[in-house]
Formats: structure tokens, C-alpha cells, sequence
């Protein structure tokens, strides 16, 4: 029995089916469904072959594969430039490049996800998978459907070949190799014994592959899809509450919202929650000193016009899902409690202010506007108080902050008296002031050159000529959150997951068909063949081909020969690759194999 592998440039010919059409016919086609590149083919003249050769060129895998790095090229600006989602941000890089800034205006790269451009490559990478996924479809399910193809003329062609003489009739052969190719999972095909040149089985398996490139494809479509669907019906809106305060999901209670095409305002569902508390825990001793360890919001949240207080925790990690939205922990700082009086004594203002944080350790800064106090005469001579706030501060070390946690904390404030603008109608932003149309009070303090006062909790400021006070009475948390709605998120998922499946499944997978024959000799013995040919370079077929041999064996033994009794009557292995002592070492390798 004689069992011979191809060259390695030969197989990768035969696998590639390069010669499959001149040499092997049927048997070597369609192991792929591929489609033929034709980009480097002349079409007919007229309108209909231009644009006949324009569709075989958008849905070839060149183009696709183009086109889908083009879009991650095109998706690079939108994660560098800030985008109009966040207004601040692209005003503030407006403001700090004043030069570059209209040309991004032309080119739309602060809203690339929305820009034309961005969208014609979307689109055209959309029709490209279509155009690929369809047609390849129908054609695997032909292949499917269909027999496997008949053994080519010459098996000696093939990339896998063995050949043996045995005394069992030709039909016997076949049936023992149909039953054996059925019992390996092969789809199998028997044509009859006196069929010239003579009975063959036909086998194929590793359909999977050229399904997991087809699922591969539907899934990259479907994660397109699903990106479309979730950029149109988003939206996302922040909102900073302080500790004992709440939110209500309606547009008057976001600081900030950014709605979509297809989900705006009207769409919003109706939940809130309060704020009942915020626990931030710090690393207090070693290198790690500050480091945070803890942050978790405690709320009571409900769902529906008419829904029950339940309540609930938001941390870093685990967003809340109320309603079918989500609401994301996404800050934290500190809003001192304070009152203020005016000339006349009367309480113009009073509660927590909110100061940001602009460093690890959380040293804050915040505006307190007093838009209601009166003068001696009683007329409105608006207040407000600038200034920093430091969780674990030193009055002697300026308004820096020590360690995050509030240990030991201070509050530095400057003080204005005058117009704020909140008349105009102009909107302002509530952290910064504009003093354009303000004076500053000068105030007593105890460090030269610096006008203005550290207080502790419990202590106050009393404004020159007394036009009115400030009490520090304490410090509250707050906790900054994102209400996010997004739809399609599940389809991504899914896609993905298939989209890995298949991958797996075209790279992993074989696809590959084997043929044996059997037709009586001219010596009036059986000469049985077998054949194998692979979609890809693998030394799976050879094995495959040997174990069959060696699995026939009982029903159609070989007959000794001069070479094989000189050789104990041992299987010879011949590989024109490789060198006689390689080829010892393989005959034995197959036979544990088999």
C-alpha cells in the first residue's frame, strides 16, 4: 500500500485551486464561496458594464476591507477632538486654538459621527457587506444541497493519494469505504462499481468553515446595524446633586443634555431618585496614601409616576438600571453649607454650594452668589464670594489640599459686591463669576498681601461697613451622575460574540474532500484509490487519507508485493519533500495516529 503527499508549492497550488479548473474539474471547485476577484478585469463598454464592474468592485473583499479601515481611521477625530456632545469642551478648544479651530469647523470634525463623510463610509462599507453576504449565502446553501462532486479522472493529481491491490470485489470496497467515510462524519456520495472508469465514493466535510466566514460576515453586519440604531435613538444627560437633594427625569433637571435624532426630550422616562448619602473611603498610610477605595452613592429611587421609594447603590462599576436607562456614578467632591446676610440682616442666601475639584486630594473651587441681599438703604447690592475649599487644609499653606478625605477642612473666599448679570437674561455659569461689573470688598485678614479668609467650620466673615456676613456652618457630599439611554447595545453583544464564533470557525475548521475507487484490474485484482484535497494548506488530509487506508484494511486487505515483502510487508510511505529517513519516521507517526 502506497501512500504519497504532494510537495508543499504543489498542495498549496492544488488547495489554493489555482489548477482546479484545468486538472481536477469539479472536484476542485467551489471549495470557497469566495467570489473571484475582478478588479484587474476590463468590463464590457456601456453604462450597464461600468456599472456592473463597479458592484463586483464595491462587494470584493479588497474593497471591504478598505472601506472598514477607513472607518476606523475616520472614527480617530472623534476620539481626540472634542465633540459637540459636550459643548464646554469644544468651546474651550475653540478658545485655545483659534487658528485651527475653523478649518475642524469646515471639515466637521467636531461632530465626525454625524459629518457626510463619515456617513458615506458607513454606508458604503454597509452595501459592500450585503452585496458579499447575500449572493456568497445562496451560494452556500447550493453547496449544501448539492452531492459532493465525482472523483476527478487522475487521483495521482491530487495533494493526498494512496493506492493498494486487494482480492475484495470492487462493491465491497466501496460499501466498507462509503460506511467508514460516513462513520468520520463525511458527507458521502456512492456511485456504482461498473461506472467508468469504475465505482467511486465521494466525500466532503468542513462545511462549518465556510459557515463561520458567512456568520463572521452577518455579524460585522449586524454590529454596523446596531452602531447605526445606537447613535440615532441615544441620549445622555448629567446632573450634580448634593447629598439629601434629588433628581426628577425631566429636561428642566439636567444640568446638561444631549439628545439624538431619534430619542429626544418627549421620550423621557418618568423616574428620579434622591441622594441620601455618599460613603468615600481613602487610603491613609504607605505609598498608595489618597488613593481611593471607596465611593458609593446611596439613593432611594422609583420608577413610574406612581412608584414606590426602593432603595438602591450606584458605585464606580455598577450603574443602576432604572426604567430601561442608566444612571452612572461618574464624580464626587464637596459643597461647603454656608449663610449669608446682607446689610439689612436678613438671610439672603442659604445651603450647600457645590465647589469642583481640581486636584487628587480634591482641592476645590466654587462661587457663591447672593443675587437678593440689600445695601444699608435697602436697595439690591448683590453679593458673591469666590474662593477654594480644601477637605484636609492648612490656613498657614495657602488653599492647597493635603489628603482627599474631609479631616480637617477649610474654606478660602474672597468677597464682590456689585451688578452679577443675572438680569440681563444671559445665561452664566454658576461655578465662575464675572466681575466685570463688580468690586471687591477688601477684607481683614491675617497674611500680607492676600485678600482673603480661611474659616473653619462654624466660623464667619463680617464684611467691612457692614454690608453683611458669611457663616460657615459645614460641608456636605455631592455626587455628579449620567443618565445615559442607549438601544442596541444587546444587538452589539450578540454580534460580537458571533462575529468571534465565526472567526474561530474559519480559521480552525477544514474543509476538504476525499475519493476512493475501486475498479477491477487487468490481472483480475481490485485496484483501490484514494484521493484527498484540502481548502487550505494542512497535513490534516494526508492523515486523514491514511487513516482510511488503514481502517479498509479488514475488508479490503492489500496484497504483498515484491517491495513490501522485502520490507516485512510493511506500508511504505513515500514523500517527495522529504528524505528516506523522514519518511520512515512518518510511516511509523501514521500508523500510531491511525
Amino acid at each position: 500500500m502506497s501512500i504519497t503527499e504532494k510537495s508543499e508549492h504543489s498542495e498549496r497550488g492544488a488547495a489554493s485551486g489555482s489548477d482546479a479548473p484545468e486538472e481536477l474539474g469539479a472536484a476542485g471547485a467551489q471549495l470557497s464561496t469566495q467570489p473571484v476577484d475582478s478588479l484587474n478585469s476590463v468590463p464590457a463598454l456601456g453604462v450597464i458594464g461600468w456599472l456592473r464592474w463597479m458592484w463586483r468592485q464595491l462587494t470584493s473583499m479588497r474593497v471591504a476591507l478598505v472601506l472598514l479601515f477607513l472607518l476606523s481611521l475616520a472614527a480617530i477625530p472623534g476620539s481626540l477632538i472634542p465633540q459637540h456632545s459636550d459643548a464646554l469642551k469644544v468651546d474651550t478648544f475653540k478658545k485655545h486654538h483659534p487658528g485651527i479651530s475653523p478649518l475642524y469647523e469646515r471639515l466637521g470634525l467636531f461632530h465626525v459621527y454625524s459629518s457626510p463623510w463619515f456617513a458615506a463610509i458607513y454606508i458604503l462599507l454597509f452595501v459592500s457587506l450585503a452585496g458579499c453576504i447575500v449572493p456568497r449565502t445562496w451560494q452556500f446553501v447550493g453547496q449544501l444541497r448539492a452531492r459532493p462532486p465525482a472523483a476527478p479522472r487522475h487521483l495521482t493529481r491530487l495533494p493526498a493519494y494512496s493506492t493498494w491491490r486487494t482480492d475484495a470485489e470492487p462493491d465491497q470496497v466501496l460499501k466498507a469505504a462509503h460506511k467508514a467515510l460516513r462513520g468520520r462524519r463525511f458527507r458521502t456520495s456512492l456511485s456504482a462499481a461498473g461506472d467508468m472508469p469504475g465505482g467511486s465514493v465521494a466525500a466532503e466535510k468542513g462545511y462549518l468553515r465556510e459557515a463561520g466566514n458567512l456568520l463572521f460576515h452577518v455579524a460585522l453586519f449586524g454590529l454596523l446595524i446596531s452602531f447605526a440604531v445606537t447613535s440615532l435613538n441615544k441620549a445622555e444627560g448629567g446632573k450634580l446633586i448634593v447629598e439629601g437633594d434629588g433628581f426628577a427625569n425631566n429636561l428642566t433637571q439636567y444640568d446638561d443634555f444631549s439628545p439624538s435624532t431619534l430619542y429626544g426630550a418627549d421620550d423621557l422616562k418618568p423616574f428620579g431618585f434622591t441622594l441620601d448619602s455618599f460613603d468615600s473611603k481613602y487610603e491613609t498610610s504607605g505609598p498608595d496614601i489618597g488613593s481611593p477605595r471607596v465611593f458609593k452613592a446611596n439613593i432611594h429611587y422609583w420608577n413610574g409616576a406612581d412608584g414606590k421609594p426602593v432603595k438602591g447603590v450606584i458605585d464606580t462599576n455598577h450603574p443602576l438600571s432604572i426604567g430601561g436607562e442608566k444612571v452612572y456614578l461618574i464624580g464626587h467632591g464637596y459643597a461647603p453649607v454656608v449663610t449669608v446676610k446682607d446689610a439689612q440682616g436678613n438671610v439672603a442666601f442659604q445651603g450647600p454650594v457645590p465647589f469642583l475639584p481640581q486636584d487628587s486630594n480634591i482641592t476645590s473651587t466654587g462661587t457663591i452668589k447672593v443675587p437678593d441681599a440689600l445695601d444699608k438703604k435697602g436697595k439690591p447690592d448683590q453679593l458673591a464670594f469666590t474662593g477654594y475649599f480644601t477637605p484636609t487644609g492648612d490656613a498657614s499653606a495657602g488653599p492647597r489640599s493635603f489628603f482627599p478625605g474631609l479631616d480637617a477642612p477649610l474654606l478660602f473666599l474672597n468677597a464682590y459686591h456689585g451688578d452679577l448679570g443675572i438680569d440681563s437674561g444671559i445665561s452664566q455659569n454658576v461655578y465662575q463669576l464675572d466681575t466685570k461689573h463688580m468690586k471687591q470688598i477688601k477684607l481683614q485678614t491675617s497674611t500680607p498681601g492676600i485678600n482673603a479668609v480661611a474659616l473653619k467650620p462654624g466660623e464667619a466673615i463680617t464684611l467691612p461697613n457692614g454690608a453683611g456676613s458669611l457663616t460657615f456652618t459645614g460641608v456636605k457630599t455631592w455626587a455628579s451622575f449620567q443618565i445615559s439611554h442607549q438601544s442596541g447595545n444587546e444587538t452589539a453583544l450578540v454580534s460580537g460574540a458571533a462575529a468571534i464564533l465565526g472567526l474561530m470557525g474559519s480559521l480552525f475548521i477544514q474543509r476538504r474532500r476525499i475519493w476512493v475507487r475501486a475498479s477491477r484490474g487487468a490481472d483480475g485484482t481490485t485496484v483501490v484509490e484514494t484521493g484527498g484535497l484540502g481548502r487550505s494548506e494542512s497535513v490534516r488530509i494526508a492523515d486523514e487519507i491514511g487513516a482510511l487506508a488503514l481502517q479498509l484494511q479488514p475488508d479490503a486487505p492489500a496484497l504483498p508485493d515484491d517491495e513490501n515483502d522485502e520490507n516485512g510487508g510493511g506500508a511504505e510511505v513515500e514523500s517527495t519533500s522529504r528524505t528516506a529517513s523522514d519518511t520512515a519516521t512518518r510511516t511509523d507517526d501514521e500508523g500510531a495516529r491511525a
